[in-house]
């Protein structure tokens, strides 16, 4: 039973270690002049797995790439930095913080979810969820959340992720 326990335990830190540090390589991909679709793997791009330097397709090679627009997930990841992140999947575009209460408000607590949908800078390609909590009698009870608490927070991204492309494309 310990053994068994102790496997687990490894394979989820592995599984974690390695999320981890995909997300972090994701961030290779700002600063790009493009970023609107997958990329040609080629022995000449020196990215993460040859997916992300580039923006000719080399001949002779298969796409690949991660799916999601690279100004959308930083500008998520920027927009929430404020909480603590449970999971970040840049291939998935799935982006879930954790529970996070505001010091001056600690009687509820806020969780979010990001969804990138696209590889495309597009409104239509993001979908945020925001869940909140407020404590009652000891224990923490669901409460609603305002639809236009979402849409200002989608707005919030796609306005830092148009600042990110500006910055890229004046450079």
């Amino acid at each position: 039973m310990i053994l068994q326990m102790t496997i687990i335990r490894s394979a989820v830190f592995g599984f974690t270690a390695l999320s981890l540090s995909l997300s972090l390589s994701a961030c290779a991909m700002i600063g790009k002049k493009d970023d609107t679709g997958p990329v040609a793997v080629s022995s000449e791009n020196k990215g993460f797995l040859g997916m992300f330097k580039g923006s000719q397709p080399a001949a002779n090679t298969t796409e690949a790439g991660i799916g999601v627009n690279a100004y959308l997930w930083r500008a998520s990841l920027d927009t929430i930095s404020f909480m603590p992140l449970t999971s970040a999947d840049p291939w998935g575009g799935v982006i879930i913080s954790d529970w996070y209460a505001n010091p001056e408000k600690p009687d509820e607590r806020f969780k979010t979810t990001v969804y990138i949908l696209d590889s495309r800078l597009r409104a239509d390609a993001l979908n945020v969820t925001v869940n909140k909590q407020v404590m009652q009698n000891g224990g923490w009870i669901d409460s609603a959340v305002s639809a236009q608490t979402e849409i200002d927070v989608e707005n919030a991204i796609l306005t830092r992720a148009r600042q990110l492309r500006l910055s890229n494309v004046n450079k």
